[in-house]
């Protein structure tokens, strides 16, 4: 629940939610879309130098610190944006915001959750994603209607005071770091309950060092794919809500829109989550894949209501995909020792992905006047994704020959 909660709170920063604020804001400040995104993007890029730091900080002082200090700072960040009306200000609120999204946030949870559940890590991480995509839909939501009635300023101030109320508590006094620190096992199991004790399951779990973890391709490669799809889902959903008023749907359907991508986004979380305690992750992340490319490939001819509503549902699937698999694969290949440093040195991939995406659909929409060359050039994107993420073969620890040996 409380890792939950950060995941709620952190869509202050999300990328759909800035997609709400993208019209108001070109409006009233006459900026581009191209500088509103780069504010995404700078934070993108800064969250890959952050993302290191986080990971060995969660695995040395613990997530309960790093998650509480980040729902402080995004909610203070996220209400500086009212009185951001230059681009300087604007770039330095949000893009700390973006920082804590991208790097702490989700470093911190996820590790907690993948280090309390084994058996049922899919599972977990899918419900994580499903608190994630809870705030997809309230935070836009909740910003159209202020920005609505009492405008955007006002907007900012209300979902920074959002961030707090929803996470701040909850982080800070519920979270523990490993189940053994409160006398359980993963997945709830109690030491010396058969099977489950600490000496069968340190047989059945991988350990890596983040030394070792570091020196295997599978690493790199899964890294890499996901990093693509942030490329995807960040130049996909920052500028979708600006794209479909652009096809001449009103404001209230390019929200709706925005609304099934995140409420699909928590059920793809819910069926990958599943998917991948079933199936290999590789496959799963290849699926994933396959799915964003094709909603990519539909998004260029959505000009109806329902076009709009059914390809951002089957985006929002795949989004839930990209969010849930990728921390379990880790955590499956490698293990909960070492994963905080882990997911930090993997992470910056993710961010690069989410900066390189929500910049490359601005630019192209002012040199082009146009999404469409975006949208194909996503779909290339999630086909080649595919293929890389199925070269993520599971590495082989030296320690792990042995045990498997015994166990034949």
């Amino acid at each position: 629940m409380a890792a939950g909660s950060s995941h709620v709170a952190r869509n202050a920063a999300a990328s759909l939610t800035i997609a709400v604020f993208m019209f108001p804001l070109s409006d009233e400040l006459g900026w581009s879309r191209t500088l509103i995104a780069g504010a995404a993007s700078l934070g993108g890029l800064a969250a890959t130098g952050t993302s290191p730091i986080v990971g060995w900080l969660v695995d040395k002082y613990g997530a309960k610190l790093v998650l509480a200090v980040s729902i402080f700072v995004l909610g203070l960040s996220t209400i500086s944006l009212a009185w951001a009306t230059i681009p300087v200000a604007f770039y330095l609120a949000y893009a700390t915001g973006r920082v804590i999204f991208s790097s702490s946030i989700q470093i911190g949870a996820s590790v907690v959750v993948s280090r309390w559940f084994v058996r049922a890590r899919g599972r977990a991480n899918g419900l994580l994603s499903l608190s994630h995509s809870v705030g997809m839909v309230g935070f836009p939501l909740i910003a159209s209607l202020i920005i609505a009635s009492q405008g955007w300023r006002t907007a900012w101030v209300v979902l920074g005071l959002l961030v707090w109320v929803i996470a701040l508590a909850p982080v800070s006094l519920l979270i523990a770091q490993r189940p053994e620190d409160v006398g359980l096992l993963p997945d709830g199991d109690r030491p010396g309950d058969g099977p489950t004790d600490v000496d069968a399951r340190a047989m059945d779990e991988p350990q890596w060092t983040s030394r070792e973890a570091m020196r295997t391709s599978a690493l790199w490669t899964l890294a890499i794919g996901t990093g693509l799809l942030f490329v995807m889902q960040s130049g996909t959903n920052i500028h979708v809500a600006a794209y479909f008023r652009d096809q001449g749907l009103s404001a209230s359907i390019a929200g709706l829109a925005i609304s099934f991508n995140a409420a699909f986004t928590g059920v793809g979380s819910i069926a990958w989550g599943w998917i991948v305690d079933k199936v290999p992750a590789r496959f799963t992340l290849a699926g994933v894949a396959l799915v964003m490319a094709v909603a990519s490939v539909m998004m260029v001819t959505a000009d109806t209501t329902a076009e709009a509503l059914s390809y951002s549902a089957l985006f929002g699937l795949g989004v839930g995909g990209m969010l849930v698999v990728p921390p379990v694969a880790y955590a499956n290949y490698f293990g909960r020792h070492s994963l905080g440093v882990i997911r930090g040195v993997t992470e910056p991939f993710s961010s690069m992905g989410q900066a390189f995406g929500a910049l490359l659909s601005g630019a192209i929409f002012d040199i082009t006047g146009s999404y469409f060359i975006a949208f194909i050039t996503f779909a290339v994107i999630g086909v080649a994704t595919m293929v890389v993420v199925m070269l993520a073969k599971p590495p082989m620890h030296a320690s792990e020959v042995p045990k498997r040996q015994q166990r034949m």
